[in-house]
């Protein structure tokens, strides 16, 4: 099993429009790397749901339940990709980037490294250490 994490404006597309739809496409990446890690996740995938924006914080955890498939959301295919998730757990207390950014088990995230990433891997010790700090 991989762990990722996926960024959205929550005003754009938040944790709760995808826990009110159960399912949805996890679409509209444009950035080559970001594209790579969509490609690389499998079925059953954890995924940390990071809400960007004005409070910037992960704040439940994703299901990967369609491996990548074209994105044909401009009516084109040319190689990019999307991917089914699903919720799988909200966090009883948000993670805020502040606390992730003063946390050394944290410090190598892509989040605080390449923070543009919309989509990116995420360490299964630094994953269980978020889950842990919103517990």
């Amino acid at each position: 099993m991989n762990y990722w994490l996926v960024k959205s404006e929550p005003s754009e597309y938040g944790w709760e429009d995808l826990f009110s739809k159960g399912e949805d496409i996890w679409d509209g990446i444009r950035n080559y790397q970001a594209r790579n890690f969509l490609r690389e996740m499998k079925t059953g995938d954890l995924v940390l749901f990071y809400h960007s924006g004005k409070n910037k914080e992960i704040v439940g955890v994703a299901k990967v339940s369609e491996e990548a498939f074209p994105d044909l959301e401009n009516g084109e295919d040319k190689g990019w990709v999307a991917v089914k998730i699903k919720p799988h757990q909200k966090l009883k207390k948000p993670v805020t980037l502040d606390q992730i950014k003063a946390d050394d088990l944290l410090a190598t995230l892509h989040l605080v490294k390449q923070s543009r990433l919309s989509t990116m891997p995420v360490e299964k010790s630094q994953f269980d250490h978020i889950i842990k700090l919103g517990s």
